[in-house]
């Protein structure tokens, strides 16, 4: 209610205290609206600027891949261990408790299969779905240098303008088909373009020469992809290094699920992006995980 009496003792109008406006925390991302930014907060730590994505929307080309033929059981129990899911909505509505907590990275592209020209993309989710089901950020396939890469360079900037309009961002996630040479010269240019296109952020491959002049060139942050099943020491120090040269997180599949410990491995991703763990102490946490859940599973 108002002071009708007009009442100010006790008030605290802090004159002489200048309203402050901080910047926000990620990169690229301070002219974006409330909404978007509230999203990405909730994607990518605050406190480090990092986030663990998990993904599992693999299915929606390859079909029932290994460590994903259940998601419901095999899922489900890592969930609580990364910062966001990355899922189609086929997946998220049939297999992930509407509990959840995590912020959901809703894949919008699709079309093809694996037997089939990977490039072909459309979108293939409505913005008003995506809202329905609450989604954080939006991910479209990009796919420059390939066969449809106008196509899906359009698929892109529909995405973007209709999450624009609705506070919803977008994940721009560039595929390279095998023709293609994943080196710090294609991946800067297809990270770029992503980027140019109005992408929130942008999730692409790590490369062992130059992937620290890609993350810079990219005026928003760059995720990398954990790609094929690496042995667990390799796949945390390729994300040890891509974090060290710039890379503001990781979004890895079957380097968790397709691993003998996901829980374990999960953990120790996490170790080595939010806490700058060296791999090797990463991989003894690994271990050490990986042996207690042995344990259990061995005294149930």
């Amino acid at each position: 209610m108002p002071d009708i009496d007009d009442v100010q003792d006790g008030k605290q109008y802090h004159v002489g205290v200048p309203m402050e406006a901080k910047a926000f925390f990620l990169k690229g991302s301070n002219s974006l609206d409330w909404g978007i930014k509230n999203r990405l907060a909730r994607i990518f730590s605050p406190t480090t600027g990092r986030t663990v994505m998990l993904a599992v929307d693999h299915g929606y080309f390859q079909g029932p891949t290994t460590g994903l033929e259940r998601i419901d059981l095999n899922i489900v129990p890592l969930v609580p261990y990364a910062d966001a899911l990355m899922i189609t909505r086929g997946a998220l509505r049939t297999s992930i408790p509407p509990e959840m907590q995590k912020p959901v990275v809703l894949r919008c592209s699709g079309g093809q299969s694996m037997l089939k020209e990977l490039s072909n993309e459309l979108v293939a989710v409505d913005i008003q779905d995506a809202l329905r089901l609450n989604a954080a950020a939006m991910a479209v396939q990009v796919y420059i240098g390939g066969e449809h890469e106008h196509q899906s360079v359009g698929n892109l900037v529909k995405v973007v303008d209709a999450g624009n309009q609705y506070g919803i961002a977008t994940l721009a996630v560039t595929g390279v088909g095998k023709e293609l040479v994943r080196d710090s010269r294609y991946l800067g240019l297809a990270t770029r373009i992503c980027a140019e296109m109005g992408a929130h952020f942008v999730k692409t491959y790590y490369c062992e020469s130059g992937f620290s002049r890609v993350a810079a060139a990219c005026p928003v942050p760059v995720l990398i992809a954990g790609g094929k099943k690496l042995p667990e020491l390799d796949a945390l120090r390729m994300a040890y290094r891509a974090v060290d040269e710039g890379a503001a997180g990781v979004d890895m599949g079957r380097n968790v699920f397709q691993c003998e410990a996901p829980m374990a491995m999960l953990q120790a991703v996490r170790a080595v992006v939010h806490e700058k763990e060296k791999p090797e102490k990463a991989y003894e946490l690994f271990l050490s995980l990986k042996n207690q859940d042995a344990f259990a599973a061995q005294r149930s």
